[in-house]
């Protein structure tokens, strides 16, 4: 469960984070970085892709501002993989990860902290 997030830190299980995170069902990976800073690759989401079984959902938080862009090929390789896509500040993306999870559905996120 996402405890808080503000501009550059969140709380994760009672841990605190200062770098971008991929959280996973079993573990939470710091230091996520992308191959273009802010522009989402499908190589990005590697941890994402091989995790078993596959999350239902991934909840991209674009960043405090939203400038993290999500481009169309990136949605599309998702959902052939069969996950859904949520993309939203990343405010909101806290927000809506722990709703998802609550109501019991196997959910990762990816979480751009600043910006």
């Amino acid at each position: 469960m996402i405890e808080s997030y503000s501009f550059g830190v969140i709380v994760i299980d009672g841990k605190r984070y200062t770098s971008d995170v991929i959280v996973l069902p079993e573990r939470v990976i710091s230091g996520w970085w992308r191959k273009e800073g802010h522009r989402l690759a499908v190589e990005d989401l590697k941890e994402v892709l091989e995790v078993e079984p596959k999350p239902e959902v991934l909840v991209v938080g674009t960043g405090y501002s939203g400038l993290l862009r999500v481009p169309r090929e990136v949605e599309q390789h998702l959902k052939r993989e069969g996950i859904e896509l949520v993309a939203q500040p990343t405010r909101e993306a806290c927000e809506t990860f722990n709703r998802l999870l609550s109501q019991g559905k196997r959910v990762a996120a990816a979480l751009h902290l600043t910006c």
